[in-house]
């Protein structure tokens, strides 16, 4: 495919490319006639913000414990290291949020593990939503015993932080090719925005990505419109997800979307391989693919800023 020939996802390869964060630049979000416009910030500008009123909240994504391959022969160490960076912030997160695939193999020990490992970190509160390997022989049942305590359905919830409306979603149950919510997800984010103001920010987490990011490789949800048909009326609506294992940024009418990187090992690109599969890189090249996510929104304005760092 040459660099314009459109892929299975309907973006060109140059295009993918351009959309494509980096790390250590602060993509600032602000809402300008409704519309969601994405910036480089300016240096500092998305720094740990000392205003007491801030929300500020780490996003990691797919620590894939009991992984074991070349790609990274120790993702529990790396994971360890992911969870020191964030107590080391400067600052204490209003609360974390593992964007799935936890585990590698959905067992016991696992969940134990990594339940255990993020009882380290120093935050108000620990969130999670569910990977495709948190399921992996039991549609979710040992995920939902070791993190879904309060929550509904298959494992979906919304909580409210500082003014901001979070919805965590499950959409790697039901999967055949892409990822999939279901009638009864879907109607629980209608009546949950329902009671909203247009003027609250609104962010939803899901593992899999709610935009065609490369369909062809699962790297969708097929059902995702009609939630995000819900969200429209929204000013300002920020969508986090992991399962790709690489920073991605796109902008849809009033809907910015992320996609985080891993702690565990990288993925290729989309359309430079011929599947997803774990990459190995040259020695000591792996942490420039792995990091963490910071987000900070300040009450009163119009947008949330998203600062994606390297693994220490």
């Amino acid at each position: 495919m040459t660099g314009d020939e459109h892929g299975p996802g309907g973006m060109t390869r140059r295009q993918l490319l351009r959309h494509t964060a980096w790390f250590g630049a602060a993509v600032v979000l602000t809402v300008t006639g409704g519309e969601v416009i994405s910036r480089i910030a300016a240096p500092g500008e998305a720094a740990a913000v000392d205003d007491p009123n801030a929300l500020r909240f780490v996003q990691i994504s797919d620590s894939h414990l009991g992984f074991k391959g070349p790609a990274n022969t120790a993702v529990e160490s790396s994971f360890s290291r992911a969870l020191t960076q964030i107590n080391g912030l400067g600052y204490r997160p209003d609360f974390v949020m593992h964007t799935g695939d936890l585990t590698h193999l959905s067992t016991p020990a696992q969940f134990d593990q990594v339940k255990q490992m993020m009882g380290t970190l120093n935050t108000g509160h620990v969130s999670t939503v569910p990977g495709e390997h948190d399921s992996v022989d039991d549609a979710g049942q040992k995920y939902r015993a070791a993190f879904g305590a309060g929550t509904a359905g298959d494992g979906w919830y919304s909580f409210d932080v500082k003014g901001v409306h979070f919805i965590a979603l499950v959409n790697t149950l039901s999967l055949e090719k892409l990822g999939h919510l279901g009638t009864d997800q879907l109607e629980f984010v209608r009546k949950d925005v329902a009671k909203l103001g247009s003027d609250t920010p609104i962010v939803v987490f899901s593992h899999i990505p709610l935009f065609a990011m490369y369909p062809a490789w699962g790297w969708g949800t097929d059902d995702a419109a009609q939630a995000l048909s819900y969200l429209k009326r929204f000013s300002s609506v920020t969508c986090l997800n992991g399962h790709v294992h690489q920073l991605f940024t796109k902008t849809e009418g009033n809907i910015t979307f992320h996609s985080a990187t891993t702690t565990a090992y990288p993925l290729p690109r989309p359309g430079t391989r011929p599947a997803p599969t774990p990459v190995t890189l040259p020695a000591g090249k792996l942490a420039d693919a792995l990091g963490i996510r910071e987000v900070s929104y300040r009450p009163g304005r119009p947008g949330l800023a998203v600062k994606d760092v390297k693994l220490a």
